[in-house]
């Protein structure tokens, strides 16, 4: 395969993962890795914690400068792809140069969604997907004030909790009546806001937006009924959607996604997707499943690799996430769309609880709460699909590991 081109586009944290694999692979051949950004590839969650609060100013790069070089890895920074030809096998960018591949992997991720609301174009209203989204709401927390996060999901939450940190005053404002209600449920949704206000911050729940108000710049959100909420600047975090528009002028399948099999090939041979943007065949849940957080990319891009070597297996990983909210940090496994139950471990007053959501008495997704080195238990427990006793999985008595052994 030495004589083979195998280019990879998007310089994220999973294209950058595959472009390493290949080379730990033995992957001879010439490794191209594209990116729109001028910033060799980083990890994002840092944006939104410790880099976001000014508290390391370490860039969260995937590798050194210089390992690209050292690995004879063609990194190409600000370089758009505009086109993909997967019958010739080839991909043309700005400015004219085609560049042809034996094996091709699009790790295009995700943009942040905008919000159609009167003023969302002032100067002040921010999103947080890039290095330079982070350092622009870094700035404005800095330089103290009011800050009005629309949406409470993950980032908005994060990028709530980081400014407050910092001392600004803060108000989030959610469409839905708790934080992260829609993926975590209201019980656990509660929890959330309790932590938010316990800090300070100002949550508002059902809120229904009606504009944003300034004369060039932010100066207040409107909500329905005539409230103003007044602020310096605000961040925009109602969720992303993946970038396919390359894929689907190719006429490769989408659908909320890149439609990807087990082994993370697309509907055109040879042409893989990897990260937020895949649409992924799960094994273990018989569906397609689309995730969008740091450790999917982290394996789903050496996964794509090897499967572009001929080697691959099928990626069943079971998705897993983290947060860090003021000093409430967490973990979280499974994928609970539906459920008929969450059961706790623990007290949620204290912040200190394993939190299980069950399915006709199996657990298929567990949150430990500010404790650690326990979550690989939780990944056990799901895969193991069995009934389990819901008295023994609320008892703090019985270790996690032996709730599988029956009593």
């Amino acid at each position: 395969m030495a004589d083979q081109t195998f280019v990879i586009v998007g310089a994220s944290l999973a294209g950058a993962k595959a472009a390493e694999t290949l080379r730990d692979e033995s992957f001879a051949g010439r490794v191209v890795l594209i990116g729109e950004e001028p910033e060799r590839p980083y990890e994002r969650p840092p944006l939104s914690k410790d880099y976001l609060r000014g508290e390391t100013d370490a860039k969260p790069y995937v590798h050194d400068e210089s390992y690209y070089t050292e690995h004879d890895i063609e990194l190409r920074t600000g370089t758009t792809v505009q086109g993909i030809d997967p019958a010739a096998r080839h991909v043309w960018l700005a400015g004219g140069e085609t560049l042809g591949f034996d094996r091709l992997l699009l790790a295009t991720g995700a943009r942040p969604r905008r919000v159609s609301l009167p003023g969302a174009e002032l100067n002040g209203v921010l999103s947080l997907r890039t290095l330079e989204d982070s350092e622009a709401i870094r700035a404005r927390i800095d330089a103290g004030g009011r800050l009005v996060t629309i949406g409470a999901g993950w980032i908005g939450a994060e990028v709530a909790a980081s400014a407050r940190q910092r001392g600004c005053d803060v108000t989030i404002l959610e469409l839905a009546q708790l934080p992260l209600e829609r993926v975590l449920g209201p019980e656990i949704g509660a929890i959330y806001r309790d932590i938010h206000t316990d800090h300070g911050t100002e949550f508002i729940g059902g809120a229904a937006i009606e504009a944003i108000e300034g004369d060039g710049s932010v100066a207040a959100v409107r909500l329905a009924g005539g409230r103003r909420i007044a602020a310096d600047f605000v961040v925009v975090g109602v969720g992303v959607e993946p970038r396919t528009e390359l894929a689907a002028a190719a006429g490769i399948q989408i659908d909320n996604g890149i439609v990807v099999d087990e082994r993370l090939q697309t509907s055109a041979p040879g042409i893989y997707a990897a990260g937020d943007v895949a649409n992924a065949h799960h094994p273990f849940y018989a569906a397609r499943i689309r995730v969008e957080h740091w450790a999917n990319a982290l394996k789903q891009g050496p996964a794509s690799a090897r499967s572009m070597l001929g080697h691959g297996e099928p990626y069943d990983a079971i998705p897993y996430f983290f947060s860090d909210q003021y000093d409430v940090g967490m973990e979280y496994a499974g994928y609970a769309a539906h459920w008929d139950e969450v059961i706790f471990r623990g007290d949620p007053a204290t912040r200190e609880f394993i939190a299980f959501w069950l399915k006709d008495e199996r657990i298929i997704a567990g949150m430990n709460v500010n404790i650690w080195d326990i979550n690989h238990h939780i990944r056990a427990l799901i895969r193991a699909r069995r009934p389990i006793d819901r008295g023994r999985i609320a008892d703090p008595d019985i270790p996690l590991e032996d709730l599988l052994v029956e009593p």
